[in-house]
């Protein structure tokens, strides 16, 4: 059976990621979603919750037994190595979730595994991992207004977010393949996406 191709699937906030791996999945790809598996792992029961407590307090963690987000967003502006030891508690989890999750991808005989990664460029650890690399593009203004129409979030707030990210520059560097989806209608996106598609095999 010939090996399984690994992709990439990265770019910044309000690219098109999610659209994309859905996409990519109805073309047969197995996606996995490193920030549904970050979510699932400081979900209320989820494995990182009792290494956070340890760490950082049991008043990190809600009443329903989840990391509370906002009160750790708030905690890393004013402690530097905080999101540093947020990770090393998490990452090893999302990554062991991840490996399990491709292991059955693969057992059910998929032959194209997407890594739909926000954070990939910035890690440095994903790309020895992968195959190739799929980068999805557009300017700043549009990541601001899809962000700010979804979420509700203000301006400064967005660019807060986009500021911490990769730049495009270094986005595009790390790409092997990339979508442009700066206008494109969603149907004008899935004929883009078919057309790349066929080179990882779908």
């Amino acid at each position: 059976m010939p090996a399984a191709l690994r992709l990439g699937l990265t770019g910044g906030i309000g690219s098109g990621k999610s659209t994309v791996a859905g996409m990519l999945a109805d073309l047969g790809a197995a996606v996995i979603d490193a920030d549904a598996v970050a979510r699932s792992v400081t979900a209320p029961g989820g494995a990182a919750i009792a290494p956070i407590a340890a760490a950082f307090g049991g008043s990190f963690i809600t009443a329903d037994g989840a990391m509370d987000r906002d009160r750790m967003r708030e905690h890393a502006y004013v402690d530097a190595t905080a999101r540093q030891r947020l990770e090393a508690i998490i990452h090893p989890l999302v990554g062991e979730s991840m490996a399990q999750q491709a292991g059955a991808a693969l057992r059910a005989g998929h032959s194209c595994l997407v890594f739909d990664i926000p954070l990939l460029v910035e890690s440095g650890r994903w790309r020895r991992q992968l195959d190739r690399v799929l980068v999805l593009d557009c300017d700043c203004e549009t990541q601001m207004r899809r962000v700010m129409a979804r979420s509700g979030l203000a301006r400064e707030a967005v660019l807060a977010i986009i500021a911490a990210q990769a730049g495009r520059a270094q986005r595009l560097a790390a790409a092997d393949a990339v979508i442009c989806n700066q206008d494109l209608s969603l149907e004008a996106l899935r004929a883009e996406v078919a057309q790349i598609a066929r080179h990882f095999g779908l």
